[in-house]
Formats: structure tokens, sequence, C-alpha cells
């Protein structure tokens, strides 16, 4: 018992210190290119897709409160809205290139391609239909404010590091890593580490259920299960087109209804492509 103990208490800090460099360096390359990916943003439709899937596909979820920051003030489209949200998969994407480091670029570049052409689909629908959107938006959500050329170090440990990173996100990731952990260490003997007890079919609907969710920890306990090989690659396909981590939030508190219809568009998506891919064999 003490060694299983110890055993998932040393994972989860190995994998929280790796997961908390990583989130310094992408807040660091975000802050100091902060205006040119602006710019790439309130451009033409097909860049405003290439760079929000771009920024989804950064790990983290900077990059996606900045795409709806953008979005809920009317300077990017519903297409790079749900291009972000297709790509990314928020602070779970660290986890990935901790745990399975040769198949993560692989689920990032198919995210970020899907994401793209989501993009374009989901706008020419919009377009189609003459829905409206945005209606409920206000003005609160902001993007970071601060200038490329004035970076202060001082400043990016206080309000970055700490006060972002650390009180935001890390005590939470750990918790939910330790609870990972603890789940998968409770559930492993008893299933077969070729299939769970119920089918992959039914497991791609599950993952994508959970998927919607706005919290990127139950991302985590699929990363571990097919990690372990206890899950194919499409259904962590699935839950990781699906699930938007945190950027969904600033949405909510904006607009309810563009936040349920980007949620069920991304969904379906997920599960269209989830269950393409497994139909090749993966």
């Amino acid at each position: 018992m003490a060694e299983a103990i110890i055993s998932i208490l040393a994972d989860t800090v190995k994998i929280t210190l790796i997961v908390f460099a990583l989130m310094v360096f992408i807040e660091y390359f975000h802050l100091r290119y902060y205006s040119r990916l602006r710019g790439g943003l309130t451009g033409p439709r097909w860049v405003q897709y290439v760079v929000a899937s771009a920024l989804g596909v950064v790990p983290g979820c900077v990059g996606t409160f900045f795409v709806v920051s953008l979005y809920v003030r009317g300077l990017t489209t519903f297409g790079a809205l749900v291009a972000v949200l297709l790509a990314t998969s928020g602070d779970g994407a660290f986890v990935m290139l901790a745990k399975i480091p040769a198949t993560t670029p692989l689920l990032f570049g198919i995210c970020g391609v899907v994401g793209v052409a989501a993009g374009f689909a989901a706008d020419a629908l919009i377009d189609r239909l003459n829905v409206t959107l945005c209606q409920e938006c206000r003005p609160e959500v902001h993007d970071e404010d601060v200038p490329d050329a004035k970076f202060s170090i001082s400043h990016f440990a206080r309000d970055h590091i700490y006060n972002h990173i650390i009180r935001q996100h890390l005590v939470s990731l750990f918790l939910w890593l330790l609870g990972a952990f603890v789940v998968l260490r409770l559930v492993t003997p008893y299933m077969d580490v070729t299939g769970l007890p119920v089918s992959h079919v039914a497991l791609m609907f599950i993952a994508a259920g959970i998927g919607i969710l706005p919290e990127s920890g139950a991302h985590l306990v699929f990363v571990l299960l097919f990690a372990e090989g206890a899950i194919p690659f499409s259904v962590l396909l699935t839950i990781s087109l699906v699930q938007d981590g945190h950027g969904l939030l600033p949405l909510l508190s904006a607009s309810v209804r563009d936040a349920v219809y980007v949620s069920v568009l991304t969904a379906v998506v997920g599960l269209i492509v989830g269950f393409a891919v497994m139909a090749m064999g993966y």
C-alpha cells in the first residue's frame, strides 16, 4: 500500500514539474508575440482559421482565451472560435507531451487540420442559415495587456508565473493528476489492458460527453488509459477534439447560447472524426 502511494505521488510530482516548465515557456512565447498573433486573427477568414488552430494546438489555455476574448468583442468569426476549440487540448496537452511524446505530435496535427477545416464549414453554415451570434456578449472579457516591447521579468514572474500559472492552474492540475492516477490504479486490476468493460463505440460517446464539460481534468484519465494501452487512439482523439479545457468559460460568461452552439458542433465533429479513425483500425 505504501509503495503504491509513493509511486502515485512520485508520478504526479514528476509530471506536474514537467507541465510547470512547459507552461512557463508557453506563457512567455505568447506574451512576446502577442501583437503578431492579434493581427493574424483579425485578418481574412482563412488566416483566422489557420492562426486560431495554431494557437489551439499550442499547449495550455492561453491561446484559447485569446481567441475567445477577440470573438466576444466581435473581432473574429465563429469559425475561428470553432477552429481553436477543436484544435486545443487545454492543459491536458502538457500531460500528453510528458506521457505519450511519440503519439502527441500526430494527435496535435490531426486536431489542427480538423480545426481549420471545421472553421471553414462552421462559418459557411452560419452564413447559409443566417444565424445571429454573440448578441449577449459583454466587453468584460479582455486579452493579455502586456506590451511586447516592455517585457518585464519581475512582472512576468509575479503576474504570470505566480498569479496565473501557479495559483490558477498548477494546484488544480496537481490534484486532477493525483486523482487520475488513483483512479487508474484502482481500475486497472479489474479490466483487460486490451479493452474496457464497455465497447469502444460506447466509450467514444462517453468520451465526447465528458469532453463537453469545460474542464480538462477528466481528459487526463483518458490520456493515462491510452498510455497504458487500455483504449484505442480514436477514443483519445475524440475527447481531445471535443474538450475545450477552461477555454469555454469566458464564452459561457458572455453568451451561453454561443457556448452551446460551439459545444454541440465540436462534439459532432469530434465523433465523426473519431469514428472515421476507428473504422481505419485505430
